[in-house]
């Protein structure tokens, strides 16, 4: 059955725009599909915008995805949408794929980590692409065999495995609460550890151990934890009750490991940061909602789904993506302070 004809007269085509905007239908199309730079310039292609706009001009997806041979639909594939940080991972991607008239299916594995079950008979048909978090690589199991493009989230630069990576420059955002510590005079540190193995959290760890090599006078401990507020509670107070002298900050990394970090300290009757200074990674919103406000450092996390976005549009377009780390800033807020005079 044919399809009604919009109110108020025909559905305008490629054709109107051109004839109106008095440009080729090459270069409708060039416009419209966002391939114009270096071919068209920049006040035809604002022409061409404002004449569809104006004749209220809709391109035919149905009709230009069967031409190209694309779905423009792409997978992100996150440990968890409880997570917060991955939720704002997706806001920025599929802000930028929404400019660029494509769709983002999420992919959650359901504990957080580790495998999901494939939720397509038939990647290969279903996606143009995959954009994946390190902290779920296990979850691309189902994809292994298909040849869709990968852009891999802050993972290892070694690894061959993808046709881009985004990543933030975790080792700087480490080097910078070791650095903010020991200007306030720390020198006993434990290491609140993720107990998730991941690129990431293996990035922290050695920015951390070379941050204090070269300082004779420091110590520090590492003490796996589990990714939430329960566990990370349990892991501090072990680390802050066990022999000798006692520690006077906790690097934690994760905001919810601090937090778990900071009730440790207060159900020992002790407090933050008098007795033990306590720094996280981050900055999710519990950050500033614990008390005493959490020092941390922010990740810009819908730039890293924007930029993965970026990258992926880049290669199914042939386009190299652009090279170099998202940059982190630390928070300082209330929970760090000079350490107890001995």
């Amino acid at each position: 059955m044919k399809a009604p004809e919009p109110l108020g007269g025909p559905r305008p085509t490629s054709r109107d725009v051109a004839a109106a905007a008095g440009v080729s239908q090459a270069t409708v199309s060039l416009v419209l599909g966002g391939k114009w730079h270096g071919r068209v310039s920049e006040r035809t292609a604002g022409l061409v915008r404002d004449t569809a706009r104006r004749l209220g001009y809709r391109p035919n997806l149905a009709a230009r995805n069967l031409r190209l041979g694309r779905t423009r639909t792409a997978l992100l594939v996150v440990p968890a949408l409880t997570n917060e940080f991955f939720a704002r991972v997706y806001t920025g991607a599929s802000a930028v794929a929404a400019r660029h008239d494509f769709g983002v299916v999420l992919y959650p594995s359901p504990q957080g980590v580790g495998p999901a079950r494939d939720p397509f008979a038939s990647a290969r048909a279903a996606l143009d692409g995959v954009i994946a978090s390190s902290m779920a690589t296990d979850a691309l199991h189902a994809f292994h065999d298909t040849d869709l493009p990968l852009v891999m989230l802050d993972s290892d630069p070694a690894d061959q495995g993808s046709a881009a990576q985004v990543n933030l420059d975790i080792a700087d955002g480490m080097r910078q609460v070791t650095d903010h510590l020991l200007a306030l005079g720390h020198r006993r540190f434990v290491h609140l550890a993720s107990a998730v193995p991941s690129w990431t959290f293996d990035v922290r760890a050695r920015a951390l151990a070379a941050a204090l090599r070269d300082r004779p006078d420091t110590t520090v401990r590492t003490v796996p934890a589990p990714l939430d507020v329960s566990g990370a509670r349990e892991a501090a107070a072990h680390a802050l009750a066990a022999p000798g002298p006692r520690p006077t900050a906790l690097v934690c990394d994760d905001d919810l490991i601090a937090a778990g970090a900071c009730k440790a300290v207060r159900r020992l009757g002790l407090r933050v940061p008098e007795d033990v200074s306590v720094t996280g990674f981050d900055d999710l919103a519990l950050a500033t909602a614990v008390e005493p406000e959490l020092t941390t450092v922010g990740l810009p996390a819908e730039q890293v789904g924007e930029r993965g976005m970026e990258a992926l549009l880049a290669v199914l377009d042939g386009r190299t993506p652009p090279p170099g780390d998202l940059p982190v800033t630390l928070r300082v807020r209330a929970s760090t302070a000079p350490p107890p005079r001995a």
